[in-house]
């Protein structure tokens, strides 16, 4: 039977190829969007079903989520997670809090009320798995990014929560903690960063397409580091 998935920041430069990588490999994709210029970065395919939402709105939120499980021949089994921002560049007693609320907002809260309005379709069609992005910072801090990095550690605690209160729902959840990802925004920024060590979207593609096969049934709860391609 084939299946859908629910993709946040599916337009962006590591989402546009998990969804062309899951489009590929049958899923039924749906695509929230926000910037309209991203759109360019997906071709139109009978499977993939953009949809205009700000994820911060709870209507909206909740239109995206109906529109994922409202097909029954292919019901709601993935939701991937990649929405997501970063910040350095200063010390904690010389960033205001605000900066602080905003990363958990971005980061975290978002993921958190996908997965909380996803759940109940998941539970009802039998399981599902559930991928959300944290940060390999998490396990190998940098200086004057804390807010980022705490954030990115909250994606961590929330996966092993969940993993633990729906598993008897057979829903798996982990999260992937990439370095840095080599998209074309991040080499805008850092042009003469050594790049070596920085995670292909192609690679966490991959990772993203097994974590939601059945090949992965047996995997919940981990936090699996991704970096460059072999």
């Amino acid at each position: 039977m084939k299946r859908s998935v629910l993709i946040t920041g599916g337009t962006g430069g590591l989402g546009s190829v998990a969804t062309r990588k899951l489009l590929d490999v049958g899923w039924r994709v749906v695509v929230p969007w926000l910037v309209e210029d991203e759109l360019s970065r997906l071709d139109p395919h009978p499977d993939l079903h953009l949809v205009q939402a700000n994820l911060a709105n709870q209507d909206a939120l909740e239109h995206v989520v109906e529109t994922a499980a409202s097909d029954a021949a292919a019901p709601l089994f993935g939701v991937v997670n990649l929405v997501g921002g970063f910040t350095s560049g200063t010390r904690v007693h010389e960033t205001p809090l605000g900066v602080l609320e905003q990363q958990l907002d971005l980061n975290l809260r978002t993921a958190y009320s996908v997965t909380q309005d996803a759940l109940p379709h998941l539970i009802r069609g039998g399981g599902g798995s559930v991928v959300c992005m944290s940060a390999a910072a998490t396990r190998r801090p940098f200086a004057s990014a804390a807010q980022y990095i705490t954030s990115k550690a909250a994606i961590t605690a929330l996966v092993e929560a969940l993993a633990v209160e729906y598993s008897g729902d057979r829903i798996r959840v982990n999260a992937l903690l990439p370095t840095v990802i080599d998209t074309p925004a991040n080499r805008a920024v850092m042009p003469d960063a050594d790049r070596t060590s920085w995670a292909t979207p192609c690679a966490i593609a991959e990772v993203i397409a097994f974590l939601l096969s059945d090949g992965s049934a047996a995997v919940t709860g981990g936090s699996i580091p991704v970096s460059h391609a072999p």
